[in-house]
């Protein structure tokens, strides 16, 4: 869901107004191509009145960008902030010219009598220098627009939950009323035992379209007939779930259930779920599938969900695994997207390959003592030959030294479950707890 942002530029026309009608002009230009819905005001505000009636044509606002086009008071924060509790971005722009003659705009002083205003009152906010065709301030525009996006996505999310955690995984479970309070993210929980009777209602002939959907993404290595008919059952009743009630992320209960209960693995049913854009993690770990969501929200891609197993020291890597649940679409391009067998269970299908290399953010939000944390950092997934029967992972830190890595994260208390999300998102996750007041831990 796009943000509603509002632009905000401010002068005073003693300074040298050229200058500032060119950058108000450049701005908008950037802005209008970065934010989807963005308001801007027809030339630069420079009287308190004029900001009060165009303040007055705004009904909502998610993030307001204060540009301090000159030096000016603290009387339009003021009024900014008597009608606005979002967050706010003040922006400097640079002085055209450093050349002992006047100084034209004095934008840097006017932006710290507004951040002086801002941090007063004890409000979220945060400060941009540069000009509007300089690249960082395009980037940290855009990690803004990201990060509360997805704020607003996690407000709107519905958290599918199948069964309960395993005996020993508590880890995974999350106190709903606090998720609402923090989030904004509900819950809606069906039994692992009402799935498998679901499954079990379908024809053979209603089944043909999610075999073609397995059967296109992955290669099948022998898999029995029977095996596949009832995974093909288990994913029908779980898209339904996820239908029925707009279910944007998914945190199932596996094992031992669907092996006793309907003697299949749902492994590859919450592939192909991570594939169409449900986040989906096993072992009903709830903090693991939001921490899949806030990945793939960010990257626009599948996220892996997985263990850290074991440290290669011969790459200084850390090995994430995990049954087989993988998306298919991260399956290194050297082996593909390969059916197998469970590893503990022998019975498939489940996913069995290496995963492709590339700049990674590992991930997750964990349960703090008061709340909640978010555990980041960045590294690479190396093009390494699969570690393991299941999917897996060899992500090697950014600095090296995985093994201290390691020893940090058990140190630091971290739940046992990660997420490995392509790409560098650490600021715009970084941006989002800091307006959530989440704790953050980055190494």
């Amino acid at each position: 869901m796009a943000i509603k942002a509002v632009f905000v530029p401010l002068a005073r026309t003693t300074f040298y107004m050229p200058s500032a009608e060119e950058s108000f002009k450049n701005s908008v230009n950037v802005l209008k191509n970065i934010f989807e819905d963005i308001k801007v005001p027809e030339a630069l505000i420079t009287d308190p009145a004029d900001l009060t009636a165009y303040l007055d044509e705004v009904d909502k606002a998610d993030l307001i960008i204060y540009q301090c086009t000159t030096f000016i008071g603290s009387e339009f924060m003021y009024e900014l902030m008597r009608k606005f509790k979002c967050p706010v971005i003040i922006w400097a722009i640079r002085e055209p010219s450093i050349d002992g003659t006047r100084l034209k705009l004095n934008s840097l002083t006017g932006a710290f009598s507004a951040g002086n205003s801002v941090y007063t009152q004890d409000r979220d906010f945060d400060f941009v220098f540069g000009n509007p065709d300089e690249q960082s301030v395009i980037d940290e525009f855009t990690k803004y627009n990201k990060a509360i996006t997805l704020i607003n996505d996690l407000k709107e999310l519905v958290i599918g939950v199948v069964g309960n955690q395993p005996a020993g995984f508590g880890f995974g479970a999350i106190n709903e009323t606090d998720l609402v309070g923090a989030l904004g993210s509900r819950v809606v929980r069906v039994e692992a035992a009402s799935i498998m009777e679901k499954a079990k209602s379908y024809t053979s002939e209603e089944l043909a379209k999610d075999l073609e959907e397995l059967n296109s993404r992955t290669i099948n290595v022998n898999i029995p007939q029977e095996n596949m008919e009832k995974y093909a059952r288990l994913r029908k009743a779980f898209q339904a779930f996820v239908d029925e009630n707009k279910i944007g992320a998914l945190a199932s209960r596996c094992w031992p259930d669907f092996f006793t209960g309907f003697g299949a693995p749902v492994c590859a049913v919450l592939s192909m779920l991570n594939d169409n854009n449900i986040p989906s993690s096993c072992e009903t770990d709830i903090g693991g599938a939001i921490s899949m969501f806030i990945g793939s929200k960010l990257t626009n891609t599948a996220t892996y969900f997985g263990d850290p197993v074991a440290i290669d020291e011969a790459c200084d890597s850390i090995v994430y695994w995990h049954c087989g649940a993988g998306a298919s679409s991260l399956a290194n391009a050297s082996c593909g997207a390969k059916l197998g067998v469970h590893p503990n269970r022998k019975i498939g299908p489940v996913m069995d390959f290496g995963l492709k290399a590339g700049k990674v953010t590992v991930l997750r939000l964990g349960k703090d003592k008061d709340g909640y944390r978010m555990f980041i950092y960045k590294g690479e997934a190396l093009d390494e030959p699969q570690k393991f029967y299941g999917t897996s992972v060899t992500v090697r830190p950014e600095n090296g030294n995985a093994a201290a890595y390691v020893k940090n994260f058990v140190k630091d208390g971290w739940e046992p479950h990660f997420v490995i999300a392509y790409g560098d998102i650490v600021d715009e996750v970084k941006i989002m707890c800091n307006l959530l007041k989440i704790r953050v831990f980055e190494y």
